[in-house]
């Protein structure tokens, strides 16, 4: 697998810590959007040093080929990241399969940014970390989500009840999975 892959309109890159700056005013420009359904952020989430160190970790994760995290920039401004894909709990074995997890800054929401992406990193996963199945766990009510996980072909396998704690509460998430056939 490479670190760096194109689309007609995107680039896709696994990250250093030597990027914390950019992931952090990501972080920062989608904080009350991306925080409605995530866990609760540590104390010192909006800080460089700690970006530094999850971008490090993730890095070292996609080196043993057990998680894999993309960047994603538009071609025509690569200084700024406008979303992220990852693929996280690969499991081999008999199983082959991950979850995936992905996030789009809002201003670029509805140019189709998010499903360029992902029809790349799914590709990825199927044709280069050879998974054979992908689950996206979504909360009932991130409708855009839903959509684009059926745009992309996943199918809805059922509700895992109260399957996460999001900001305090335990959260029912709708199953999608995506298998390679």
């Amino acid at each position: 697998m490479k670190f760096s892959y194109e689309t007609d309109r995107l680039l896709l890159k696994v990250l250093d810590g030597s990027y914390a700056p950019d992931i952090l005013r990501f972080q920062i420009d989608n904080h009350e959007i991306f925080e409605r359904y995530e866990a609760t952020r540590p104390e010192n989430f909006y800080t460089e040093n700690y970006q530094r160190r999850v971008l490090n970790y993730e890095y070292n994760l996609c080196m043993k080929a057990s998680g894999v995290r993309f960047w994603i920039y538009k071609k025509t401004d690569a200084r700024h990241v406008i979303g992220t894909v990852c693929f996280r709990d690969i499991t081999r074995g008999v199983y082959q399969s991950c979850e995936v997890g992905y996030k789009f800054d809002q201003r670029f929401w509805h140019y189709g940014y998010a499903l360029e992406a992902m029809q790349k990193c799914i590709q990825i996963a199927f044709w280069e970390l050879r998974l054979h199945r992908i689950v996206a766990n979504i909360m009932p009510e991130n409708t855009a989500s839903i959509r684009l996980v059926e745009r992309l072909g996943f199918e809805r396998e059922g509700v895992a009840r109260k399957s996460a704690l999001i900001r305090g509460v335990w959260e029912d998430h709708i199953v999608y999975s995506l298998i390679d056939s």
